[in-house]
């Protein structure tokens, strides 16, 4: 139920002055800027090397956050409650900006329903005091299994993708390695209605991912193949498929993605970004709102 969690009531003061100075005084005025010491050209080559090779092995998606944002100055929202997914608040140049991001290290990042309602509610959260939303993807998918679906993860997991889609503040996002499924679009994607969307030449785009892809597209060929031959078979289908269409190059191709980054260039891209949106507006029937799934 806590957002935050303090020692005392002095770091309770602080944190609030803290959490305060990101937000506007109402939701008709915009967040407050400050001058930023940090340069908003400013590259980090170590980004490039901070994906692992293997794409199944885990990284902290946090770091690329704290890379990223001005200062390495980052506020978590929710930290305790479903690390599979970071939410909180953060300045690109002296804007504030609200970051959702996938967490690696936990459940790989998929989303289950506690980090599909936390990511949700932090998106509405935005769009009521007009934080433009920055996303970093690396979801291989929705949590599967039975708990799961007699917890209402469609219902649950459906209610991401209605806030990115009602949400009216800028939307910026980066894929960083693993997009796939139905939990992609639910990220911030070009189907969420995001404004822009980048992505690292690290990304994988794909209905699902190259592995279970091959299983089912060649299951008749690699079940005819003989016994001692089939994993040979199987790598190698599993690698022209991610050369031919788990890359970011044929999703750029189809418009589902506006540009591919250079790991090092993120922040002053997503920085150029935001400056083009400033003035971004959406018209929406006065007193009227959606049905949300609750």
């Amino acid at each position: 139920m806590a957002h935050f969690v303090v020692e005392n009531e002095m770091q309770c003061f602080a944190l609030i002055r803290k959490l305060l100075s990101f937000l506007p005084q109402n939701n008709e005025e915009e967040p407050p800027i400050i001058e930023s010491k940090d340069p908003p050209d400013r590259t980090d080559e170590e980004l490039r090397s901070l994906v692992p090779k293997m794409p199944y092995e885990p990284y902290d998606m946090l770091k690329i956050i704290l890379k990223v944002v001005d200062s390495e100055d980052f506020l978590q929202v929710h930290q305790a409650w479903a690390p599979n997914i970071i939410v909180g608040f953060a300045r690109l140049s002296g804007r504030v900006v609200g970051i959702v991001a996938n967490q690696p290290l936990h459940l790989s990042g998929a989303l289950d329903i506690d980090s599909s309602v936390k990511a949700s509610r932090f998106v509405r959260f935005c769009d009521c005091f007009n934080i433009p939303i920055i996303t970093f993807v690396d979801v291989p998918g929705y949590m599967p299994g039975l708990e799961q679906e007699h917890g209402g993860i469609i219902r649950h997991g459906s209610k991401l993708l209605y806030a990115y889609c009602e949400a009216t503040v800028p939307k910026i996002t980066v894929i960083i390695r693993k997009a796939y499924g139905g939990a992609y679009c639910a990220m911030g994607s070009k189907y969420s209605k995001a404004d822009l969307n980048y992505a690292w030449p690290t990304a994988e785009i794909a209905v699902m991912g190259p592995e279970a892809a091959v299983n089912i597209i060649y299951r008749d060929q690699l079940a005819e193949a003989p016994e001692e031959e089939r994993e040979r078979l199987r790598t190698k289908l599993i690698k022209e498929y991610r050369e031919k269409f788990a890359n970011p190059y044929e999703a750029a191709s189809r418009g589902i993605i506006d540009e591919i980054i250079d790991p090092a260039q993120t922040r002053p891209k997503l920085i150029r970004a935001l400056e083009s949106l400033e003035n971004k507006s959406e018209f929406r029937p006065n007193k009227k709102h959606g049905n949300i799934p609750l």
